[in-house]
């Protein structure tokens, strides 16, 4: 008896990747157009758009008239779209984003007729159980997946945790998601392939027979990949296969044909975790760390919207006003949070369409905030508190000269009231010096306050040698760097890699940078800075700055990269090899575990087909591990080694895919050489680092991104 496969017929069609956005909409206009009429003529039963709607919305915009036709199929269930906006990473956004790119999706969605969805994560590289309640929240109780599952079958229950509370559930209602692991991936193409029908039905039945091992007695068997079309004779090929197939029967059909035929088997196995295993397929983890100029604009992006967003909200009469402008940014941020956009592993001129977006979102962002202060009469020396309850320090810019705080900087500009009010314009006059001011407060949630001047005894110290106060203290002797009792390395490796995977050398045991000498920067009463240099080939200009009370010591780090392919990182000795991590994960603090005497150049794979699996994982905002603490700003990628934790802070690298990564087999895309991804010229790098619990580190990440405004 020959086993049903469901062929689905879809495209994977990324917004922008190793072609510009406008390029990839025209190839868009040329695909869609042959699905509309394929569906039309009854040539094609059904089509799965990608789980995200944004394409739907690039055509649309260029086809207008198309509009009826296309709610006219999603009426009939033969074009599926939705729930997303885009298909995003699930380890670099958070938690708000995800829900945003939900809510924007399925609205979009639902207005265009559609009322069947699926988490679908077809291409994402690795996946985070963490996204299981937020698809739950929605309404949806199916996902999809794919790199990362492992020897995992083909239905199974997948566990996720409590957001609340941050605790793995039992509760299988509210927890946990029927998931479907697409076991060869989403790209298969033989249908549309020139190779003639006997050798399309060879390699069909070769892949229905690998599908088969993790499956029952229902296939599901993807038809497409990028960006591909659809084959116009598709449905006569399809019964020409099925004549040559030996043990199978396609039938074309939807996703959701397949969830019904087997909707008995998702809970005979039952999976806890994050998938992240590479041992079936490339989970591509060095992508977390390609092109950090991109992950750190992210970050800040993020953040400063979303303070925006508070805002607004907090002050309630000017909420409405700025739906459709908050809307419209979160839209491009959204964009830019593409997976192929916000892994760095697309084009030089793709990313400089990345930035545009980002600084757009920050132009809208200060303006809202702007607007709302300048409406409301928040001056400048009054803050409010749109978090939790915030103890620390503030920075606030004024053109008024004041006594009784601490100067940081001043630069020329306008005031922002200048700028503001539309009834004056800025004219030579008005160029004026902006002051740069700290403060201490300790403010409640949902407070508004003014900044008090005064003359407070301060707990900082610092020298030439040393900074520190009462709570946490960095010493340089014998050429050291020691936070506490742990030190801090710079060590650069050879990485001959490329977008995608670092490339170690199986030889290279890393350059050690070497101290050149340190200095007092600025002393004061509310926070005090030391600056050292650092010779790894090329000067890193280091500053160490330290708040009054703080429990964090932040690093910013300014140098010019003069050179390429390698991997720099600031490493933590933590004085006893790292068997564990907790880092931040959509808003979450996980547990990961790790074999601290794996070493991956010791592990380079020499057969086609694999990856080297790693010691590295992702981040969101920062990690634990041994007592050790760093936060970070945009630096999204952590490795453990022996006793070590090294944060990357710059990958250099100088090809999309590299046919010859000693750590990845075989190619990961086309092998295009990209200038920008050496990240040559001026590099930034910011973190903080505290010691203590690992209880801290979700505290310290709120008292580095508070809601201060």
């Amino acid at each position: 008896m020959k086993k049903k496969v469901i062929g689905f017929v879809h495209t994977h069609w990324d917004r922008e990747w190793y072609r510009e956005f406008e390029v990839f909409r025209m190839r868009l206009l040329r695909v869609f157009d042959n699905v509309l009429e394929l569906l039309e003529s009854d040539k094609l039963p059904s089509f799965y758009f990608d789980g995200h709607t944004a394409a739907l919305e690039d055509y649309l915009e260029m086809r207008p008239e198309k509009t009826e036709i296309v709610k006219k199929f999603i009426s009939e269930k033969k074009l599926f779209i939705g729930p997303f906006y885009c298909l995003t990473d699930e380890f670099l956004t958070d938690v708000k984003l995800i829900r945003k790119n939900l809510e924007i999706g399925l609205k979009y969605a639902r207005e265009m007729g559609c009322e069947d969805f699926l988490g679908y994560f077809a291409d994402t590289f690795g996946h985070t159980p963490n996204t299981i309640p937020l698809l739950k929240e929605y309404g949806i109780n199916t996902a999809i997946v794919w790199r990362g599952c492992g020897d995992i079958p083909s239905e199974f229950l997948w566990r996720g945790v409590n957001l609340d509370t941050g605790v793995s559930e039992d509760n299988k209602n509210n927890y946990s998601i029927n998931c479907i692991n697409l076991v060869r991936g989403y790209f298969n193409d033989y249908i549309s392939s020139r190779m003639d029908i006997d050798k399309k039905a060879e390699c069909i039945k070769k892949e229905l027979d690998k599908i088969a091992q993790n499956s029952g007695d229902v296939l599901l068997m993807p038809i497409g990949g990028d960006h591909l079309g659809v084959h116009s004779d598709i449905i006569t090929i399809v019964d020409e296969v099925n004549q040559r197939l030996d043990g199978y029967e396609i039938q074309l059909g939807s996703i959701f044909d397949y969830i019904e035929l087997v909707k008995d088997n998702f809970s005979k196995f039952e999976y806890k975790g994050e998938l992240r295993d590479n041992s079936k397929t490339f989970t591509l983890q060095g992508s977390y760390s390609s092109r950090l100029d991109l992950k750190r604009l992210n970050i800040e992006t993020s953040h400063l919207l979303d303070k925006a967003d508070r805002l607004r909200q907090y002050f309630k009469h000017e909420s409405n006003k700025y739906d459709r402008i908050i809307n419209y940014a979160y839209k491009f941020l959204l964009q830019n949070q593409a997976h192929d956009s916000i892994y760095g592993c697309s084009l030089d001129d793709v990313h400089r369409e990345d930035i545009v977006r980002y600084k757009k979102i920050q132009q809208i962002a200060n303006t809202v905030i702007d607007e709302i202060k300048f409406k409301n009469k928040i001056s400048d020396t009054e803050i409010i508190n749109l978090g939790g309850k915030y103890a620390g320090t503030v920075k606030f810019s004024t053109a008024q000269k004041l006594d009784g705080f601490q100067l940081l900087d001043t630069q020329m500009g306008f005031e922002k009231e200048l700028l503001t009010d539309t009834l004056r314009v800025p004219v030579t006059e008005d160029y004026c010096e902006i002051y740069t001011y700290l403060a201490n407060v300790d403010i409640d949630k949902d407070k508004k306050m003014t900044l008090i001047p005064e003359c407070e005894t301060t707990d900082v110290f610092v020298s030439d040698k040393c900074i520190g106060n009462s709570k946490i203290f960095l010493s340089i002797e014998d050429n050291k760097i020691k936070i506490g009792n742990y030190e801090m390395k710079f060590i650069d490796y050879i990485d001959n890699g490329d977008s995608y995977n670092e490339g170690p050398d199986e030889n290279d045991k890393g350059k050690y940078g070497k101290l050149l000498g340190s200095k007092v920067l600025y002393e004061g009463s509310i926070r005090s800075a030391l600056q050292f240099q650092i010779d790894i080939g090329d000067i890193l200009n280091v500053i160490a700055e330290l708040d009054n009370q703080s429990d964090m010591i932040k690093f910013k780090i300014d140098w010019v990269n003069t050179y390429t392919n390698h991997n720099l990182q600031v490493v933590f000795n933590t004085n006893e090899k790292i068997y564990k991590t907790y880092s931040e994960d959509t808003n979450q603090i996980i547990e990961r575990d790790f074999d601290p005497d794996y070493d991956i150049r010791k592990n380079l794979p020499k057969t086609r087909g694999l990856e080297a699996f790693n010691n590295t994982a992702p981040m969101q905002r920062g990690v634990w591990a041994n007592g050790v603490g760093v936060v970070t700003k945009g630096l999204t990628q952590y490795e453990v080694k022996g006793e070590d934790l090294g944060i990357c802070i710059l990958r250099s690298t100088d090809i999309l895919s590299n046919p010859k990564n000693p750590a990845r087999t075989t190619p990961a895309g086309p092998p295009l050489a990209l200038n920008d991804l050496k990240q040559l010229g001026e590099n930034r790098a910011e973190f903080a680092v505290f010691l203590g619990s690992s209880d801290l580190l979700g505290q310290n990440i709120q008292q580095i991104y508070n809601y201060i405004i």
